[in-house]
């Protein structure tokens, strides 16, 4: 009840000054801690607790990454951080649609800049490494991923990946390439096939620098042509990209949206966005040959028979967080029992039984769905 109430409040204050308050609140390790059913997943070389992540846009700066690992999430996405520091938009730069479940913002890759987040990235990593009996309680386990990306202002955008890759792999479990934002000017002109391959040699390029070997992932957008979808596909799983993100935010306005901000210039996303991103998870799950990158499903996922719509169409990880900003620190935890309910009313043994098994995206989400409201 007392983390409903603290919702309720988060939700009169401006979207901004609420997410300022978040990161705060997990940063001092106010919030429930859980005891959750076992999900593991083991993808890319990598042992996950559960699949539900949070995803990048939440902790930029890795100012509380153990707060939110202590919800429940297997990982988080740290970020998106670029080399330098930058301000972002100007304000105001998000905007709630209560009506629809949703969220608009044009942060514009604001961050406190590469070197700040190694500072506090080491101070984590060493409390870690302490004996158990030496460790501090606030020092959680888990999954970090390193969201990079390109300067505003950058003339060589492409090279600020492999300077951010450079400085920041030593200290995370993967590495994202953020190339979908609506925010930054050009950035997904990166997406076309030309660029991708440069941007995975220049993510290369920034690991060999740092001495490390790290998955690396690459975020998209959703507002993809099929043939994109299917030149992407074929480019990440030639190059030997280790995971995809389906999906970033949309420039898109789907019909319907009653919120008075639902014209506001940004990325969309919540609740209107979860169908879209799950076709495109679905299509680019049918692209992709078996054995290639493994797939993170997010957009608009608030639920366990979403997440569990996505595992269906071929996710082996989620991610979520704009449900988190709107509905409050229990989230993640309902969405792991609800998504153990679901695999356990489909007879199905784990998240890797239950992967791709269907890949028709409405058919994944009516069946989600219907096992959801008959539980």
């Amino acid at each position: 009840m007392i983390w409903r109430l603290a919702a309720g409040m988060a939700r009169l204050l401006p979207p901004e000054t609420a997410h300022r308050a978040a990161v705060a609140t997990l940063r001092h390790h106010i919030g429930p801690t859980p005891d959750l059913p076992s999900l593991p997943v083991s993808v890319a070389g990598l042992d996950f607790a559960n699949p539900l992540g949070l995803a990048a846009g939440f902790d930029k700066d890795a100012s509380c990454p153990d707060g939110a690992l202590q919800l429940g999430f297997s990982h988080v996405e740290l970020g998106t951080i670029t080399p330098r520091p930058q301000p972002g938009n100007p304000r105001p730069r998000v905007f709630r649609l209560p009506a629809d479940g949703a969220v608009i913002n044009r942060y514009g890759f604001n961050s406190r800049g590469m070197e700040m987040v190694a500072a506090q990235l080491a101070r984590r990593q060493a409390n870690l490494a302490r004996p158990e009996s030496a460790r501090p309680e606030s020092a959680q386990p888990g999954i970090i991923g390193i969201n990079v990306g390109a300067n505003k202002t950058s003339s060589a955008p492409t090279e600020d990946y492999r300077i951010a890759v450079a400085r920041l792999a030593a200290y995370g479990d993967y590495i994202t390439l953020n190339i979908s934002s609506p925010n930054t000017p050009g950035l997904r002109d990166l997406q076309t096939v030309d660029n991708l391959r440069l941007l995975i040699a220049a993510g290369r390029a920034g690991l060999a620098d740092a001495d490390c070997e790290r998955p690396l992932f690459i975020k998209l957008a959703p507002d993809l042509a099929s043939a994109d979808i299917a030149a992407i596909a074929a480019t990440a799983a030639d190059e030997g990209v280790a995971g995809l993100i389906a999906t970033n935010t949309t420039i898109a306005r789907p019909d319907g949206l009653r919120s008075h901000h639902a014209d506001e210039t940004g990325g969309l996303s919540g609740a209107p966005l979860f169908a879209m991103a799950t076709r495109v998870l679905a299509e680019m799950a049918g692209q992709l040959p078996a054995g290639g990158p493994v797939l993170v499903g997010a957009g608009g996922v608030a639920s366990g028979w979403q997440a569990y719509a996505k595992i269906l169409v071929g996710a082996s990880l989620v991610q979520l967080y704009t449900a988190l900003a709107l509905e409050g620190p229990e989230l993640p935890a309902r969405v792991i029992r609800e998504l153990a309910a679901l695999l356990a009313s489909d007879g199905v043994a784990d998240i890797a039984d239950a992967r791709g098994q269907i890949p028709d995206a409405d058919k994944a989400m009516q069946h989600a769905l219907r096992l959801a409201q008959s539980a």
